[in-house]
């Protein structure tokens, strides 16, 4: 069978169990649709939190950019693992036994103020909508490869099942889905994984297979340095960046991770506290299994391509390059006229390219070897290779050429990554407008039914909404992914933390804290992303911190403005310290 037949079925196959499990466990309350009765048993829940956590960005996105940068990309790994470890020690069992649904619940009544909760609804939103952009456009990639559709057909047939099952289901309909595609997606990660191992190590195990040393007495690690070095690039496990930005990127995701909504909300679908706390460890073993298994792929993907592309004859290049090349995320320029494939340090086009069009609207114009022909020139080197760094894990087992089973496999483990993220982050947006910013701001006595067709009214608008921003997004995958982090760290972590652990923080403390902190980190990411992407450089940035990093520092302002305002102003009412204290004391919920 070819690749596109096993697509069909493999992925057919998988849509209709998503499908089957949101019309068995559809929602029937407010309470189904926002925390699933909270009746979801902690290994469930694990594996759910699993799933909703590791998006398209770590799925498809991680291992792409460690493919690319090497020890740089490494950041990603920890700040996502770091933050997830820090969210369910140090905020997920207090916000569970404050007992809110969602995030900006939580904010609204500790802080004593509509106004709180207003400004939590519209950070809540915006970061949600920035989230599920990088998954919408992961499923047009997934899609426009394998279904051999374009990008934006591929986006529009994610929007129609994810709102079919996150309408449908609400948080009850998503949790059991989110266990099935936890299952879908990790064995798809791990086959092509374990394939490669054995053929490159002569080990089943990833992991050791990075590490293991062959008949030539180097590790494959030490031979993809000097490969690396031999092409003219730095050794790839050593870092290239600058420290700060490194260190900034990694507190950014680490910090945006616990106050990222899509998230926070999961603890609030267990029966205890007891629970909430077991269900995160379970979530976190199932989040290892994948992310110390991204390296590996980093690895063998890179490896695979810069041994089997750089010098060869473009009309000798393999199939599954010329269909990347028709998706549009891989291009090539022949700067010397010969033919042959250069890949050598210095970027190929200016961003990604732009190829042209031919006489007819259906074709595309075809260079003298049949390649596609770009517009856009290039800046500088020898490179006449682009290649987006979100197909890595997606063609890793075409480069291998491994059975087109693993290949549609990997293709529905895409797809079960990016859906389930953006089902939950859907959630988070229906919720806070029916939830927070309905009944909990603008109409207080709304009945439950009304509030439930609201909620569902709202998250079929979030749905095209983030189809339309994944059709046409700012960056890759991860970088969007990123840019959520940074936004959540700079808005909700410092109001959670100090929400918290401070008795004396109050509303107009916390509400400027989040809006100056917001604030400071999308004009950053604007400014460097939209307004002049040309100054986007390293001597350009403040600080020396790049946009995907730089919501540590809007943290900063966020306590920075927060802080002295909160002492200043009349501390919160004797009730609300009594809560706070009792939240932090351990005890049945």
């Amino acid at each position: 069978m070819t690749v596109q037949a096993w697509t069909f079925l493999i992925v057919g196959s998988t849509f209709a169990l998503y499908i089957a499990i949101a019309i068995i466990s559809r929602a029937r309350s407010t309470k189904d649709f926002y925390v699933a009765d909270k009746e979801v048993h902690p290994v469930a829940n694990g594996m759910a939190t699993a799933a909703d956590w590791m998006s398209a960005a770590s799925f498809i996105g991680m291992a792409g950019l460690i493919s690319f940068l090497g020890a740089d990309g490494a950041v990603y790994l920890m700040g996502w693992t770091g933050g997830y470890v820090l969210l369910a020690l140090l905020l997920a069992p207090y916000l569970r036994k404050f007992g809110r649904f969602t995030v900006p619940d939580f904010i609204g009544d500790r802080y004593e103020a509509r106004t709180a909760r207003l400004v939590a609804v519209i950070c809540a939103i915006f970061i949600s909508f920035t989230y599920v952009s990088g998954q919408m456009r992961g499923v047009g990639i997934v899609f426009s490869r394998f279904l051999e559709v374009d990008i934006a057909l591929g986006v529009v047939i994610g929007m129609a099942l994810v709102f079919f099952y996150a309408v449908l289901g609400g948080m009850k309909g998503i949790t059991y889905t989110q266990v099935a595609q936890y299952c879908i997606l990790i064995f798809a990660f791990l086959v092509p994984a374990i394939f490669i191992s054995l053929m490159f190590a002569d080990t089943g195990i990833p992991q050791i297979g990075l590490g293991r040393i062959g008949e030539d007495g180097q590790s494959l690690l030490q031979k993809l340095d000097g490969i690396s070095t031999e092409l003219g690039f730095g050794a790839y496990t050593d870092y290239q960046g600058s420290l700060i930005n490194i260190a900034a990127i990694t507190a950014a995701l680490m910090l945006g991770t616990a106050g990222l909504p899509h998230v926070i909300i999961r603890f609030y679908t267990v029966k205890k506290v007891r629970d909430a706390r077991s269900s995160a460890g379970w979530a976190l073993l199932f989040i290892a299994i994948l992310y110390t298994t991204a390296p590996a792929i980093a690895v063998f993907s890179r490896t695979n391509l810069i041994q089997t592309i750089p010098g060869t004859a473009y009309v000798d290049a393999p199939e599954w390059f010329r269909t990347w090349e028709d998706v549009g995320l891989i291009a090539w320029k022949d700067h010397d006229g010969d033919g042959v494939i250069t890949y050598a340090p210095g970027r190929p086009f200016d961003g990604k390219p732009r190829f042209l069009s031919g006489p007819d609207s259906d074709t595309t114009a075809r260079g003298a070897f049949g390649e596609r022909l770009v517009s856009n020139e290039s800046s500088g080197g020898e490179n006449e290779l682009y290649v987006d760094r979100d197909i890595m894990v997606l063609a890793n087992p075409e480069i291998a050429e491994l059975p087109n089973w693993v290949t549609a496999l990997v293709a529905a483990g895409g797809l079960a990554a990016a859906l389930s993220t953006a089902a939950g982050l859907l959630l988070v947006i229906s919720s806070a407008v029916s939830h927070d910013l309905l009944k909990g701001t603008l109409m207080p006595n709304i009945s439950e039914k009304r509030e439930l067709m609201s909620a569902r009214i709202a998250a079929g608008g979030a749905v095209i909404v983030a189809g339309l921003i994944g059709i046409w997004p700012p960056d890759y995958v991860a970088a969007i992914v990123a840019f959520a982090f940074g936004l959540a760290a700079s808005s909700f972590f410092p109001a959670i933390v100090m929400g918290i652990f401070s008795r004396r923080m109050n509303g107009p403390g916390a509400i400027t804290g989040m809006i100056a902190g917001i604030a400071f980190t999308t004009s950053y990411i604007v400014w460097f992303k939209f307004i002049h992407p040309e100054y986007n450089t390293p001597e350009n940035w403040w600080f020396g911190i790049s946009p995907e990093g730089i919501g540590v520092i809007g943290m900063l302002v966020n306590f920075m403005v927060a802080i002295p305002i909160s002492v200043v102003t009349r501390p919160p009412s004797a009730t609300v310290q009594e809560l706070i204290q009792d939240i932090r004391v351990p005890g049945k919920s």
